[in-house]
């Protein structure tokens, strides 16, 4: 008997940015439509598309550019602690449903100990709907640009 193919994977990263913890985590719960005006390159639009902005159970729908193509993804929010500066996302339509039966983003904000600026923290929990399927590399790189980039936009509006 042969061991059925491992199709489950995380993948993790963290981004040190200037901006404040709860202002990040804002950015994505109660505002992720103004993520387009602070990263335009990778990310196209964020529509609202039933219950209300950083809701649980709320469907959120995004325009985004992966590798150089237009790709679309339907998440329904899963959680969001403000007092954690955490949100989880479960993507259940677009794109990413061609390669992967099941994908949840967790993104969580903590303030630096000691000092001014905070970690963005990144955690991709997926399965993969073959062996073929590569790890979502190309994404966790996004994650970590579009971090920057609205690190960036949030420093400006202060």
């Amino acid at each position: 008997m042969t061991d059925a193919p491992n199709l489950v994977g995380t993948l993790e990263t963290e981004v040190e940015i200037k901006a404040s913890a709860g202002k990040f985590h804002h950015m994505f719960a109660g505002k992720p439509h103004h993520v387009s005006k602070a990263t335009p390159g990778n990310i196209q639009g964020c529509e609202l598309h039933e219950g209300d902005w950083g809701k649980v159970g709320s469907i959120i729908f995004w325009n985004y550019v992966l590798d150089g193509e237009a790709k679309v993804a339907k998440e329904r929010i899963e959680a969001v602690e403000p007092e954690k500066n955490l949100i989880m996302l479960r993507v259940i339509e677009g794109d990413l449903m061609k390669e992967y039966t099941s994908f949840l983003v967790t993104l969580q904000v903590t303030p630096k100990h000691g000092g001014s600026g905070s970690i963005v923290h990144w955690h991709f929990e997926y399965e993969k709907i073959n062996e073929e399927v590569a790890h979502p590399e190309s994404l966790l790189q996004l994650a970590v640009e579009v971090s920057k980039e609205i690190d960036e936009h949030l420093l400006t509006e202060e």
